[in-house]
């Protein structure tokens, strides 16, 4: 095999028959970001001197236990502007029932549209940041920026409260591909057994 098809494609051997299998093909690095997608889609809620906004984020991840949050954002978000100088904001999380509603507020402008009026969702005041709960999410956390990383548009939070609807009955979250399609929770598998000293106190 020459050194252009060994590039593109890889090739294993089932030992048992003798076979190749031809099993993995390149593709172009654009969508290597779509089998690493992050966590659920959450809304980030904030408040601009008393006016409430919304925002859709799929970008993010938990940096440690405590817990401290990156999110993948920058000024082209109308968000951003408020966090930053509030330094504050509220992480809700959404479930699959509310993926539409999730979607379009992604898809409009806070500086337009007041989206907890046109979606009819319900701001809830949080306890120790200004900007708001949202009524119909699974659970909100409230966090402070602690940190920008200017460069990466990486801004940095520590989540302080964390609050749940434990009555709430659908419980499943959705993820972002990359593509406009999304993924559904599904199987829960425990393995805590094997886990050990490895899962964080409390959990």
């Amino acid at each position: 095999m020459n050194h252009s098809a060994a590039s593109s494609v890889l090739f294993f051997f089932k030992k048992n028959k003798g076979m190749s299998i031809m099993s993995m093909v390149e593709l172009p690095i654009e969508k290597a970001f779509m089998f690493i997608e992050p966590g659920p889609v959450v809304l980030i809620t904030t408040n601009d001197e008393g006016k409430y906004n919304i925002m859709t984020l799929s970008w993010h991840m938990v940096m440690d236990f405590t817990p401290r949050i990156a999110l993948s954002t920058g000024p082209w978000n109308h968000s951003f502007t408020t966090f930053m100088r509030t330094k504050e904001c509220v992480i809700a999380i959404p479930t699959v029932d509310l993926a539409e509603k999730v979607i379009r507020i992604g898809t409009c402008s806070g500086t337009t549209v007041d989206k907890f009026k046109e979606f009819g969702l319900t701001p809830l005041p949080a306890k120790g940041v200004g900007a708001p709960l949202i009524a119909e999410c699974l659970a909100c956390l409230e966090c402070k920026v602690i940190d920008y990383v200017e460069p990466h548009g990486i801004v940095v939070l520590q989540a302080e409260r964390v609050w749940c609807d434990n009555d709430r009955k659908e419980r499943r979250t959705f993820h972002a591909n990359g593509d406009g399609t999304f993924v559904v929770d599904g199987e829960t598998i425990d393995y805590r057994s094997l886990m050990g000293k490895w899962v964080p106190e409390g959990v």
